[in-house]
């Protein structure tokens, strides 16, 4: 695999794909980094829960604007200059709503009378531990804010900084949060099941994928025999699915316990083995 620090992103274009299943059976299998990018439902540690001991908490915090109503012009300016509805004036003051702001600064950029000012709110944290061989890197954002990009941010800093091969587990889509995934790794590992849906999301995905100049592969979950759409549709832009996930029952109970598929079983311990394989491959490619 090219270089010393190699970051895959595990996509899917919704939820559940079997996103989270595949990244974290291959960073079980790799012994790598896990990061958890999902902010707003994380699941990853209920399958690779860190041992106790080995867990540490950050704070997240933004910077969030207060208004000094004794020196403030009425301008409106900052409120014109805000696309998130996170001031608005009323009562003859600037009023700010927190968890519409996005913390961007620009409001006491503009403000020409020095009205305001900046202040620290938590809006989540991020959390390192150990689960077995795997170093796992999650987090969560509170309830109600606007974005958990600042949190992803710090979550993809933490894993750089740990080396070696990490698993980014994104959240689903291909909103801000992706972006700010897809940008950070070397490899989009897009995850899609066989339906007229999955296909869609599959291409909003490869659009994103190849927007940002990102290198990519497929894996086909719950794969069926008489399911060829998104075959076809790979077949169609010269491409082949690195994997396919047959669908199982027996797979989906061990999965519902939170079991890691690679452990348990070890046909599904050489699917991934061989998935891992095949991205060390791909990833080097031009």
């Amino acid at each position: 695999m090219a270089g010393g620090n190699t970051k895959i992103a595990v996509l899917s274009g919704k939820g559940g794909t079997g996103k989270t299943t595949i990244a974290v059976n291959l960073s079980a299998v790799a012994g790598s980094v896990y990061a958890d990018c999902d902010v707003e439902a994380p699941n990853g540690h209920l399958f690779l829960p860190p041992e106790p001991e080995t867990i540490t908490e950050e704070k997240i915090t933004v910077l969030i604007p207060s208004v000094n109503h004794e020196k403030c012009s009425a301008c409106r300016k900052c409120v014109d200059f805000c696309k998130f509805g996170g001031l608005a004036f009323a009562g003859g003051r600037v009023l700010v709503f927190e968890n519409l702001c996005h913390s961007c600064g620009g409001c006491a950029i503009i403000c020409e009378e020095g009205a305001i000012s900046e202040h620290k709110k938590q809006i989540g944290f991020a959390r390192t531990g150990k689960a077995g061989t795997v170093s796992f890197i999650g987090g969560s954002l509170n309830e109600g804010e606007a974005t958990g990009v600042p949190v992803i941010q710090n979550i993809i800093e933490k894993a750089e900084n740990k080396g070696g091969l990490v698993f980014f587990d994104s959240p689903p889509g291909s909103g801000c949060a992706v972006m700010e995934v897809v940008k950070a790794c070397d490899y989009c590992l897009i995850v899609s099941e066989p339906t007229v849906f999955g296909l869609d999301n599959l291409k909003m995905i490869i659009s994103l994928s190849n927007l940002l100049k990102k290198p990519f592969g497929v894996v086909i979950n719950k794969a069926l025999k008489s399911s060829g759409i998104i075959r076809d549709y790979l077949k169609s832009i010269g491409r082949e699915p690195l994997l396919e996930i047959p669908y199982d029952s027996n797979a989906g109970k061990i999965c519902s316990e939170g079991g890691l598929l690679a452990k348990e079983d070890a046909f599904y311990r050489s699917l991934f083995e061989s998935l891992l394989e095949k991205i060390k491959i791909t990833e080097g490619e031009d």
